[in-house]
């Protein structure tokens, strides 16, 4: 299982809980919260990434949507936790999965746990 931490303005992100390490430590866990984005794939990118399919390569345009998407999750689940007086969020776990009657779509989603780190 592979794990990160990040740690900018103020505010701490892990998918562990950290027991001391680096001079971080939980006071006090604040409860669950969560982030989701939905992204749509166009067709100038399908029509792209089904030409990458058969030459190789990778498909930036989704690369970089997905990347988006997953960055608008962080931020979303932020916002939750700043609002409960958080100043981190352990435990954080992401999930993808496709939406939609032809699979248009995808939802990427974030959990994690508001704490307040000393």
């Amino acid at each position: 299982m592979s794990w990160f931490n990040k740690s900018s303005d103020d505010f701490f992100l892990s998918t562990v809980t950290p027991d001391g390490q680096g001079g971080k430590r939980v006071e006090q866990f604040l409860g669950l919260v969560n982030g989701e984005a939905v992204i749509g794939a166009n067709i100038f990118r399908d029509m792209f990434s089904s030409v990458r399919d058969v030459v190789g390569g990778r498909a930036g345009g989704y690369e970089r949507a997905l990347s988006g998407a997953r960055q608008a999750a962080l931020e979303d689940m932020k916002d939750t936790a700043r609002q409960m007086g958080a100043n981190g969020i352990v435990g954080i776990d992401f999930d993808y999965e496709v939406l939609g009657e032809t699979n248009g779509m995808m939802l990427v989603s974030v959990t994690g746990t508001a704490v307040r780190m000393s």
